[in-house]
């Protein structure tokens, strides 16, 4: 399904274990976010910028955090052919990957819905380069997207999650349940 252009702007509520919102911004090259949040009694806020290629896969992530304990920031850079590297040394660890994950973020679930083109019914896996929230560590994300229809892809990801994500003409989650739900 071809996906129209992103709006300016998109903006979601976190739901359940987290409380706070995610806001994020169409730019050339990609998208740049602002989460702010409360989990498990330690806030965060979070700004990222994500560039990706025509293709849609990630090409350069810059995360920054704030929390108690202060300021972090990481720039990850793919090659586009699953080659990755974390503040510039090499990350073998997320050979094969070509998409980010933020946990602060209900919006990088677009970035393999907007690259992988399934028919309904199809699964595909697609891990991806994870970053945590609190630490910025980034790890991979077994996870796997089964698409039903023109708006929904049931969506698992290691450890059990599973979650029918419903997204709009954007290619945007509109309802992530468990996590966010968009409102604007």
């Amino acid at each position: 399904m071809a996906y129209e252009e992103l709006p300016p702007f998109a903006a979601w509520q976190f739901v359940d274990a987290v409380d706070g919102f995610e806001v994020v911004y169409r730019d050339a090259s990609g998208i740049r976010g602002y989460t702010s949040a409360v989990e498990a009694g330690q806030a965060y806020a979070v700004h990222y910028e994500i560039s990706v290629d025509a293709l849609w896969r990630t090409r350069e992530v810059h995360v920054h955090n704030d929390t108690a304990r202060g300021r972090r920031s990481t720039v990850l850079v793919s090659d586009g052919k699953g080659s990755w590297t974390i503040d510039g040394r090499s990350a073998p660890h997320l050979d094969g990957l070509y998409d980010v994950d933020l946990e602060a973020s209900a919006c990088t679930n677009t970035l393999p819905v907007h690259r992988l083109d399934l028919p309904p019914g199809d699964v595909v896996t697609a891990p991806a380069a994870y970053v945590q929230a609190l630490d910025l560590q980034v790890r991979r994300l077994d996870q796997s997207y089964r698409r039903l229809d023109d708006h929904r892809f049931d969506y698992h990801s290691e450890g059990g999650f599973n979650a029918v994500l419903v997204y709009d003409k954007y290619g945007l989650v509109l309802d992530y349940p468990g996590i966010a739900t968009r409102f604007a």
